[in-house]
């Protein structure tokens, strides 16, 4: 079954809710329509009414299973709800005025309806910078209990083949704690898209075959992980071509229950796996899909500000099955 086939049949009736404070721009507006169309998701479009109406109506789109909300003409007494609701997840960090200022924009408003279980999920980043989408999920929504940092995955898909590349987007030097962090989100991940997740600890040694500080970083995450989360199978150090071809994972790893085996891969540090998804991605010809955040309290998708219609309806399904 296709990835996204699955998880419509997963979301599908779920009459998951999810807000999309970018609701003025086409792209985004086409998406929501469709999904509702789909009865695959509730979407709430936050902008101005008018512009969203005529937009639509330019483009022959029908609204009646779409929620609009106009920020600056929100309910009054809704609006004194959020503000006192902000003031008190700050705690102390802004005052009743700065959290007036801060809801004026639409990410802020939008992760709050996230936040207050308005909305289920939250999809921007059409037109804002990824850190206007990323710092109010974090100040806000926050992470799960037990987690310090989140983390981006890539979903790569070719044909039938589907594995989990992370972090390839957020962290860019993580410690040890952190990468155990991302390994045990990014098996979570991997269950979501139905991939058994057998986690690969990348490093360029396998086994202690090569020593140094980056090898020890992932030699001391690799039994964080799986101190972590002792059901899932989690192996490290691994090089790529001893986790990934079973023969050479016998070789090198003969004891190891991932090594030529394995279906999510943890990368070192980031510079190390936005590389090797890109690789894969140009030179193998796999679907790169993402990145998805994981470790949130609630699901954010940042999108690329050059995001498709498509992808807008893609990353809103995943988005989706990930408040499940």
């Amino acid at each position: 079954m296709d990835l996204f086939d699955g998880l419509k049949e997963k979301i599908k009736g779920q009459n998951k809710t999810v807000v999309f404070p970018e609701g003025e721009d086409l792209r985004i507006l086409t998406a929501a329509v469709r999904l509702a169309k789909d009865g695959l998701v509730k979407p709430i479009l936050l902008g101005s009414e008018s512009a969203i109406k005529d937009a639509a109506a330019k483009e022959d789109l029908n609204l009646d299973a779409v929620t609009i909300i106009d920020p600056s003409s929100y309910d009054e007494a809704k609006h004194q709800e959020m503000v006192q609701a902000l003031v008190e997840r700050r705690a102390g960090k802004n005052t009743e005025e700065q959290v007036i200022e801060m809801l004026k924009d639409v990410n802020y408003f939008g992760t709050m309806l996230v936040y207050m279980k308005q909305a289920d999920a939250m999809v921007s980043g059409a037109v804002h910078a990824t850190g206007d989408t990323v710092r109010p999920a974090l100040q806000i929504i926050k992470t799960k209990p037990g987690m310090s940092r989140i983390s981006g995955a890539f979903i790569m898909q070719r044909n039938n083949e589907r594995y989990v590349f992370g972090d390839a987007a957020i962290n860019i030097d993580p410690d040890a704690k952190t990468l155990a962090e991302i390994a045990v989100q990014s098996a979570e991940t991997a269950r979501l898209f139905d991939i058994d997740p057998k986690v690969a600890m990348l490093s360029f040694s396998t086994k202690g075959s090569a020593a140094g500080d980056m090898v020890t970083k992932v030699q001391e995450a690799t039994k964080l992980a799986q101190e972590r989360d002792p059901k899932t199978p989690i192996d490290g150090e691994l090089q790529f071509d001893a986790a990934f071809v079973p023969d050479v994972g016998a070789s090198k790893a003969p004891d190891s229950e991932v090594a030529g085996k394995a279906t999510v891969f943890i990368f070192p540090e980031l510079q190390s796996g936005n590389i090797g998804y890109k690789i894969a991605q140009r030179l193998g010809h796999f679907e790169a899909i993402g990145p998805i955040l994981q470790g949130l309290n609630a699901p954010v998708s940042d999108l690329s500000r050059g995001a498709s219609e498509e992808d807008v309806y893609k990353v809103a399904i995943i988005t989706a099955a990930q408040s499940l």
